[in-house]
């Protein structure tokens, strides 16, 4: 009497050959598109760009009005009280005004 012995065989699936590169395509996929779109990514470098040209048109108009206030600052200190500078914050503290002046308003 021959023995012999059964095995089971399955029919390879043609899913089965397709898991790992789909998952490998996935994780390519992912990273690639936040790598691109991402906070720190290739895109967001021309917003970055953008935003610190923006931030520095801001800063020299800051340091502008600063030193003009500076100045305005040094013409009322140290006694050398200016009279023209008197007067302008007198007028405006006080909205008054002479009849024969013209007055522009700036603001």
């Amino acid at each position: 009497m021959s023995r012999t012995m059964w095995t089971r065989q399955y029919k390879q699936r043609k899913t089965g050959r397709l898991i790992i590169p789909v998952l490998c395509a996935a994780f390519v996929a992912y990273f690639g598109f936040h790598a691109y779109h991402g906070q720190y990514g290739i895109n967001s470098r021309e917003r970055m760009e953008e935003q610190t040209a923006r931030l520095q048109a801001q800063l020299g108009k800051l340091q502008a009005e600063r030193a003009e206030l500076e100045k305005r600052v040094r013409l009322l200190h140290d006694g050398t009280l200016e009279k023209d500078m008197l007067d302008e914050l007198a007028r405006k503290a006080l909205n008054l005004s002479n009849p024969d002046e013209v007055i522009i308003m700036l603001r």
